[in-house]
């Protein structure tokens, strides 16, 4: 170790300069920063911080008009035709098959975010997750039309660094901006 005021080399755990008698620092050691770890519960699968799906705001309004169709049909079909009164019962129970497949749709769409990702989950015969690493988003955008504004539902667009230099949308979610806060605060974990 050498001395700062005079340069006398001292022994490495010399406190003290053996000509000059100034307390010598210890060196400055190299550190290695190393990558932090995602966050992990306990089973050692990554924590979920938002799961959301498209909104169902509109599957439960065609519930309430398939219904309303489907008394109107009843009757109409009940005064015009002299049938068996299951025939327009059962026509009018098949016009629920409409919401229902896109409420079934609805369901199979799941969008979750991670610590370092966002996954998007589709289907359930036939899954297809995309995960889009954190540290690869660019932009997120929040983007709501008038109607979805009305009614507090919206799409986040995410712009990623991928080699097609794709968007991901997370579309028709409930409470867009909570999603899009929640993944800039992550954003900004990341960079620190």
């Amino acid at each position: 170790m050498f001395c700062t005021k005079c340069g006398k080399v001292n022994s490495d755990d010399a406190i003290y300069c053996q000509k000059c008698g100034t307390v010598l620092e210890a060196e400055d050691e190299t550190v290695v920063a190393q990558r932090r770890r995602t966050v992990e519960n306990v089973a050692g699968t990554e924590q979920h911080l938002i799961t959301a799906g498209p909104t169902l705001k509109f599957v439960k309004l065609g519930y309430v008009l398939a219904v309303l169709a489907a008394i109107v049909l009843t009757v109409l079909i009940s005064l015009v035709l002299t049938i068996s009164p299951w025939v327009p019962v059962i026509i009018g129970l098949a016009l629920l098959l409409i919401p229902a497949f896109y409420h079934i749709r609805q369901r199979l769409v799941r969008y979750t975010l991670t610590p370092s990702m966002i996954e998007i989950d589709r289907g359930v015969v036939s899954r297809t997750t995309q995960n889009v690493p954190l540290r690869r988003i660019q932009d997120v955008t929040v983007s709501a039309s008038v109607i979805q504004r009305m009614l507090g539902f919206g799409d986040v667009i995410v712009d990623n660094a991928s080699e097609d230099g794709g968007k991901v949308v997370v579309k028709n979610i409930d409470d867009p901006r909570k999603f899009a806060d929640e993944l800039l605060k992550q954003l900004r974990r990341l960079e620190s």
